[in-house]
């Protein structure tokens, strides 16, 4: 028989130390090697995105703005990772304000991640369902305004909802080497409703609406092109882009309901008495996961996002003059 592991305490010199986790050492292996891959994923593609927007001229558009957004703040969720992988033996080791810190970085990029997301639907929603006034009504000041409104509004919910953790970090732990925020139901409850049920339901309506719509369209066109043969190619052609922008919305939604729910439903019902701790760790790669979904999702489905990769990785962007490339054709 194998001889099992002794408990070992975060702080041997502290009465009030706290114990490290106990699991087997494979689960704490997959566990730390999951965790790093997404962290490396996720910093590396969002990372990738950023420096492919910021860089090419002919890339800043309002659309692509959205996504440079979603890159920043998924890449802030990427590594407070880091801060995750620290905890996997259950000590944390870095201050009871680093502790506060890290949960406040890690629920403003979140919450800004999720929040971007829903404004990336409204924008193709627009083009999708009112691509005459969508020119004059997403502009990019206005898609900045809202970026920022977006950022300013995880700011104010965070500082409402950790408010007693900045006034006295730590005062919610139980003992020295704990890493724990004051959630209570009535925060469950909140960020079910404002970080996961408005934002899903909103952008179901819109993939709903933008579905009907590109449907009754292509049928439209099907039907005017017995009649006017030589509009054959534009009407594939538009036909092919009305389908992808729902098909990359059917994705989103896909995308963000899979790695999104779990969490949030374990969190509301109360993760202790639901699950056990390796899924509860589970759940949590899965939360994460999202934020290295995402540039795939939203930039890898565009041409520009391979050719820009091409670009970076054979730096060919040190060149004068490369920010004009034609990243488009």
């Amino acid at each position: 028989m194998m001889m099992e592991e002794e408990a070992e305490l975060c702080f041997p010199q502290l009465n009030t130390s706290c114990w490290k986790t106990k699991r087997p050492r494979s689960h704490t292996l997959l566990f730390y090697t999951v965790l790093s891959w997404i962290f490396l994923l996720t910093v590396t593609l969002n990372l990738l995105v950023i420096v492919s927007i910021s860089h090419f001229r002919q890339l800043r558009t309002p659309t692509n703005f959205l996504l440079l957004s979603l890159a920043v703040s998924d890449f802030f969720v990427g590594l407070v990772m880091l801060f995750q992988i620290m905890l996997i033996n259950g000590c944390w080791l870095l201050g009871d304000h680093m502790c506060t810190l890290y949960f406040a970085l890690d629920y403003i990029s979140s919450c800004t991640s999720i929040g971007i997301m829903l404004l990336i639907s409204v924008d193709r929603y627009l083009a999708i369902c009112d691509p005459l006034h969508y020119t004059t009504k997403v502009t990019p000041k206005r898609v900045h305004v809202c970026v920022l409104l977006c950022w300013i509004y995880s700011l104010i919910y965070v500082s409402i909802v950790m408010n007693d953790d900045f006034k006295q970090p730590g005062r919610f732990k139980s003992c020295d080497g704990e890493c724990v925020l004051n959630n209570n139901l009535i925060h469950q409850f909140t960020d079910f409703i404002f970080i996961f049920l408005i934002p899903i339901t909103v952008t179901m309506v819109l993939y709903v609406r933008v579905f009907v719509v590109a449907m009754a369209q292509a049928r439209a066109m099907r039907s005017h092109i017995a009649a006017a043969p030589h509009l054959r190619s534009v009407t594939v052609t538009a036909r092919k882009s009305e389908i992808k922008a729902a098909r990359t919305l059917g994705v989103v939604i896909l995308v963000f309901v899979l790695c999104i729910c779990p969490y949030f439903c374990v969190t509301v019902t109360g993760q202790n008495a639901v699950v056990s701790a390796y899924s509860a760790s589970f759940v949590l790669c899965l939360y994460y996961f999202n934020s290295c979904l995402n540039p795939l999702v939203y930039a890898l489905f565009h041409p520009w996002f391979r050719k820009s990769i091409k670009l970076i990785l054979t730096l060919q962007i040190l060149k004068p003059g490369s920010c004009e490339a034609n990243m488009l054709h």
